[in-house]
């Protein structure tokens, strides 16, 4: 028997949420509603008269192939990071889940890199990818790479890509290890007394029941690699070069704060707010189908 909590007075429980409620009405809903506003305005350069306009953002916005350009790029740079950042932390988790000794020390140093600050990481990797300065960009250099993200655009994207992704493991890590620690060990032993080895009981045992598990980190770094790896742009690229880097993120930044065009800033907010919307309910829609719960 499970007992219910009753409530002495029926306004107390609304009470106790209303702190969170107004966290959340402060601090997203009211900047959201703010942002649909503003993106139906145009402002003048000075910033004393605002003009509605209605959808004239949005469709200066659609004419502009440098848009498409941004969303092309987000795209990219979002599979590139969830698809590299998801791989290396199931790999990391699978061999920290072992019996080793130390394990616990292992664990401990792959979870410390989620601690840093985006910008840290950045200036971490400009270090290492430096094409004068950085100790692995002179390596690459010696094996005859001519490595130079400054002026080679793919280069810069691999860069920062390696940054967010390397940001974004010890999250997925942590997620990984738990799933699989939490798999009975019935189930495993079973498998190997039927004859499967180690691999066969990843794929046919292991890997089904982390499903779960891995769809929601799918989401959760879709989500980031959107919004996010702001930090990390602008401390490494700063959406150079030639606009190699620029995601719609660092595009918002820079049309709106930099540009002074707040308008088309705030659609390209309230466009890319949606696209994530759509883009979860696609992946709840069709990808959902395939986890095993």
């Amino acid at each position: 028997m499970h007992k219910n909590v009753v409530f002495q007075h029926r306004w107390l429980p609304y009470l106790l949420i209303a702190p969170q409620l107004l966290i959340v009405l402060a601090f997203f809903y009211w900047p959201a509603l703010q942002a649909v506003w503003q993106s139906f305005l145009l402002q003048d350069a000075f910033g004393l008269s605002t003009t509605f306009v209605g959808f004239e953002n949005y469709v200066e916005l659609i004419r502009q192939p440098e848009y498409f350009g941004a969303v092309v790029r987000t795209f990219v740079f979002s599979a590139l990071i969830a698809g590299s950042s998801l791989s290396f932390a199931l790999l990391l988790a699978v061999m920290a889940d072992k019996p080793l000794s130390g394990s616990t020390v292992y664990r401990t140093l792959l979870i410390w890199p989620y601690a840093v600050a985006p910008a840290v990481a950045g200036v971490l990797w400009i270090f290492m990818l430096h094409p004068s300065l950085g100790m692995v960009a002179r390596g690459l250099r010696s094996l005859g790479v001519d490595w130079n993200p400054l002026l080679n655009g793919n280069h810069a994207m691999i860069l920062v890509v390696l940054a967010a992704a390397w940001k974004q493991i010890s999250y997925n890590f942590l997620f990984f290890l738990a799933g699989l620690q939490s798999i009975p060990k019935s189930v495993l032993e079973a498998a190997a007394i039927d004859g499967a080895g180690p691999v066969r009981r990843f794929w046919t045992v292991t890997f089904p029941l982390l499903t779960p598990t891995i769809f929601f980190l799918i989401v959760v770094n879709i989500v980031y690699a959107f919004f996010d790896t702001f930090g990390i742009i602008d401390a490494m690229t700063g959406g150079g070069p030639a606009k190699a880097t620029e995601t719609l993120v660092y595009k918002v930044y820079l049309d709106g704060l930099l540009g002074g065009n707040l308008g088309s800033s705030a659609a390209q907010s309230v466009l890319l707010m949606m696209m994530v919307i759509v883009l979860t309910a696609i992946q709840f829609r069709y990808v959902e189908r395939k986890v095993t719960y």
